[in-house]
């Protein structure tokens, strides 16, 4: 089976290809030669999910699918959640958001989080959505050159290593976006 998935993020590709196996033809945004930008203009990861999925399947009518995923630090309410990827600000990379997050945690003992992701998936017309969570915690720095985003200060609950410190596979057996393509996975093999 075909299927899009709403990104032009190439990390985010791999590792959706890597657990969708053969079953699936998995082509990004890049490889069908979408250019147009979609505004993640909702204040929830459910609603930019639907906002991405929603705009690819009316410009092609193909099976697709899209995420967003939130870092939400239990101290800072939640935050930077759906901002996560401009958390420091529009035109930001990752390591500016990894810096104000730290300096943001600088005082602070409660480091406790989770990374949470919905995928909302249009099969033949029909809107699904699935979540995966991953509790842990906040680093105090850097450890580990793997990964994208904030998996170099992301350590998970019953590990001693960061996301970026794991490999490919075992970051995604145990991550909140490993977790809900497995819910993925499971409903379109059904």
């Amino acid at each position: 089976m075909e299927i899009i998935f709403a990104t032009h993020n190439p990390n985010k590709t791999k590792e959706i290809k890597s657990q969708l196996g053969s079953n699936f033809s998995v082509k990004s945004l890049s490889e069908i030669g979408f250019t147009d930008e979609i505004q993640e203009t909702e204040t929830t990861l459910i609603g930019n999910a639907f906002l991405k999925v929603r705009a690819i399947y009316k410009a092609t009518g193909k099976n697709c699918f899209a995420d967003d995923t939130g870092l939400e630090v239990e101290v800072l309410d939640g935050a930077p959640g759906v901002y996560s990827a401009r958390y420091a600000g529009e035109a930001c990379n990752p390591e500016d958001n990894i810096d104000k997050l730290l300096n943001a945690l600088k005082e602070k003992s409660n480091r406790k989080a989770q990374f949470r992701t919905v995928v909302a998936l249009i099969l033949d017309g029909k809107e699904y959505s699935f979540e995966g969570v991953c509790k842990g915690e906040i680093l105090e720095q850097r450890r580990g050159k793997e990964g994208f985003g904030y998996d170099p200060i992301f350590k998970p609950n019953g590990y001693d290593r960061s996301f970026a410190q794991m490999t490919i596979e075992e970051k995604t057996e145990i991550s909140h976006r490993g977790l809900a393509v497995k819910k993925l996975v499971e409903f379109l093999l059904n």
